[in-house]
Formats: structure tokens, C-alpha cells, sequence
């Protein structure tokens, strides 16, 4: 199912059930054109076809890895989908929450327009204890942002950590890079990681690294200067400032060319800065080929691995519990 709303702003996107996706976000440029700035597929179909890198989906039930699949909750020894070398990500590889077909209803009203997904994730779907009942709702607000909300209850003990996969490209999706766009994040620590992308317990400071993005600049400045582990370009989570539980500035991101900018706001911890390294060149949305680095993610999270480390903050819902959790991409021109 497609649902096609326009915001009181004059916003438009595009969502699709399969994966309670964002396909579509068209916004002026500083000149007045409108273009799509996020990556995608024409229709749900393309969705459903290994093209997709989890293209503007809800992504869950655990977005990123989980070392080795596994963890231990209450006792018990829980193991997860192996589908990224022998790590598991963004919640399996067959019924995660981007594969399942989500219940939307499609609302316009006072305070924005947008579209309510629900999905009951059965007990033991891709490993995972207890049936958890899940809300996502997207909202296309008056101040020209996406905002999105997520509600999430279970009836058994169970890691959640839900995110948006937008990938962004503030000159239009199929346009050939994103490392001129310009970013700042609200970050003095992110979490370094292993060889297999799996956070090594660490929380270290940004500063002196290619990772301090506290003064805004090229995405592409220092990209060049990340080796070993990291050298296929940024993927890495970094550890927001401020309390968690509270709306924040979490990232900005300017495009010289188009004027576009965005800014993130979550009450998560963390966010996860992704620059599309593994985008192959697939061809997609409106004949675009999607190329590496022509993108970039900006997924506002738990920590990786977080039921594997108990000194990050914690990921586990429990019975009478509800996890609630917020974000928004406000779109805007300099």
C-alpha cells in the first residue's frame, strides 16, 4: 500500500507499507525547485528486492549489530539471525521490521498530516523474545520536519531499538556524492569499533579524530584519513550530548549547492553516521543509480550492541513497560 501526503507546509513524501517505509521527501531547493532528496524505488515492489539497503525503512527489531547474534536476557541464552558476517544487523534477514507488511492509516490534522503504521511482531520472530506491538507514526509537521514517533509495548523481556534508514541526498537522490555536503553533530564521544563493525566497549572522544564534527564541515574532509576498521568511510555511532529521554539537536547538515539543510532531533542517545559505503551502483527510483558515499544515513539509536554491554545505556522493554521514543528531520534553505 502507498500513501501520498503533503504537509501544511507544502511538504510531500511518500510512504509504503512494506517496511513502514519513507519513500519519497520532495522540498524546494534556495531557488524554489523541488526535488526528492531520499533514496528509494518507484513502488513497493522494488522494496521487496535485494536492491534495497533497507531504503528509508523502519529498522528493527534491533536497528544495527548484535555481536554474534546472541545475548543473554533474565537467564536466558537468545539466538538471533547471523546475517552480516557473523554478527546480526538491523533485526534479521527474513521477518525483521523492514520486510513485514505494516497496518497504515493515513491522518491529516491541525498539528501535521502523515500515516500511523502498526505491526504485532509474533514471540520468537527472528530470534526475539515476546510479542512486541509496535506503533510508528509519521508525521509531516507545520515546521517542515518528519517527525516520527514510536511506541513499542511487549509481553515478555526483550531488546528494542527502533530507527528511521532514510539515506540522504540534500542535490536529489541518484545525484553522484554527498561529501561536500557540510554536517555538524552534537557528539564529543562516539563508540570506536572491531573489524566487524561491533563496538568494542570503549566511549572515546571525538577530539583529534576524523570524528569531530563539533565545528560544522565537509562530510569529505577527513574521510580520506579513516584506516584499518574504518576505512570503507563513516558507519559509526556516535554518543549525543545532553540527557537521554529529551528532544535535542543531534546533527545538521548543509548542501552548498542546493541551499537544502536538514536538522535531526531525537531523544536517543546515540546516532549512527553512515556515508551509503556498501550502495553498489543498483539502479532505482526514477532511473537513478545509486552509487557509494551518494547518500548519507543519520539513524538516531540505542547503541550497538547494546544487551552484549551493560555499560550502555539500556535497550531491554519489559511487561507494563512502554517504550516511546522520538525524531525529526526538519528540512530548510540557507
Amino acid at each position: 500500500m502507498e500513501y501520498q501526503v503533503t504537509g501544511p507546509s507544502g511538504m510531500r513524501a511518500k510512504f509504503v507499507s512494506r517496511g513502514a517505509t519513507l519513500a519519497e521527501l520532495w522540498v524546494p531547493d534556495r531557488n524554489g525547485q523541488l526535488a526528492d532528496v531520499v533514496l528509494g524505488f518507484d513502488n513497493e515492489a522494488g522494496y521487496a528486492t535485494t536492491d534495497n539497503q533497507h531504503f528509508g525503512c523502519t529498522t528493527g527489531r534491533f536497528a544495527n549489530r548484535i555481536a554474534l547474534g546472541q545475548f543473554t536476557l533474565d537467564g536466558h541464552e537468545y539466538q538471533l539471525a547471523i546475517n552480516n558476517g557473523v554478527n546480526h544487523l538491523h533485526g534479521g534477514s527474513k521477518r525483521d521490521l523492514s520486510r513485514v507488511e505494516w497496518e497504515g492509516e493515513q491522518f491529516d490534522g491541525p498539528e501535521g498530516a502523515g500515516v500511523r503504521f502498526h505491526y504485532l511482531s509474533p514471540d520468537g520472530e527472528e530470534g526475539y523474545p515476546g510479542n512486541l506491538d509496535v506503533t510508528v507514526t509519521y508525521s509531516l509537521t507545520p515546521g517542515n520536519a518528519v517527525k516520527i514517533d514510536y511506541v513499542a509495548t511487549t509481553d515478555k523481556a526483550t531488546p528494542v531499538n527502533l530507527t528511521n534508514h532514510s539515506y540522504f541526498n540534500l542535490s536529489g537522490h541518484g545525484t553522484p556524492s554527498v561529501l561536500d555536503h557540510e554536517v555538524w553533530i552534537g557528539a564529543d564521544r562516539y563508540t570506536p569499533k572491531d573489524a566487524g563493525a561491533i563496538p568494542t566497549g570503549e566511549i572515546a572522544s571525538v577530539d583529534g579524530t576524523p570524528f569531530d564534527f563539533r565545528t560544522q564541515r565537509r562530510l569529505g574532509d577527513r574521510i580520506g584519513d579513516l584506516t584499518g576498521v574504518d576505512a570503507d568511510g563513516y558507519d559509526h555511532n556516535f554518543v549525543l550530548n545532553g540527557p537521554l529521554g529529551v528532544m535535542k539537536l543531534a546533527a545538521t547538515v548543509f548542501d552548498p549547492a542546493s541551499g537544502r539543510t536538514l536538522h535531526v532531533h531525537t531523544d536517543q542517545p546515540g546516532m549512527q553516521l553512515y556515508t551509503s559505503n556498501f550502495v553498489w551502483g543498483q539502479t532505482c527510483k526514477a532511473g537513478q543509480v545509486y552509487r557509494k558515499q551518494s547518500a548519507v544515513c543519520l539513524e538516531t539509536q540505542h547503541f550497538p550492541d547494546s544487551p552484549n554491554k551493560p555499560q550502555f545505556p539500556s535497550c531491554i522493554l519489559r511487561p507494563g513497560e512502554t517504550y516511546r521514543y522520538a525524531c525529526a528531520y526538519e528540512l530548510g534553505i540557507e
